[in-house]
């Protein structure tokens, strides 16, 4: 898993410092506690509005003389497709 380093501003301090405190309790650093309160956060949210994933689609190209025919049109009939699904 690729690791990002990030820097946030406006945090509240007490709420800072008593997740820190959960993450030293917990034998975690703060960027492992971080990261699995953001992905907690997320799965509640996606669980409490229904989000549901995308799908996977797979378009493979064709050759048509020396161009690559891509079926932009068509891609993007399928991904408005989908946006309007998940409205």
């Amino acid at each position: 898993m690729e690791k990002t380093f990030i820097g946030v501003r406006d945090v509240d301090g007490e709420t800072f410092r008593k997740f820190k405190a959960f993450a030293v309790q917990n034998g975690m650093n703060l960027g492992e506690a971080l990261t699995l309160a953001l992905k907690k956060s997320l799965q509640e949210r996606e669980a409490k509005n229904g989000v549901r994933k995308m799908k996977s689609i797979s378009i493979t190209p064709i050759k048509m003389s020396q161009k690559k025919v891509r079926w932009s049109e068509e891609v993007d009939d399928i991904l408005a497709e989908e946006a309007s699904d998940t409205s």
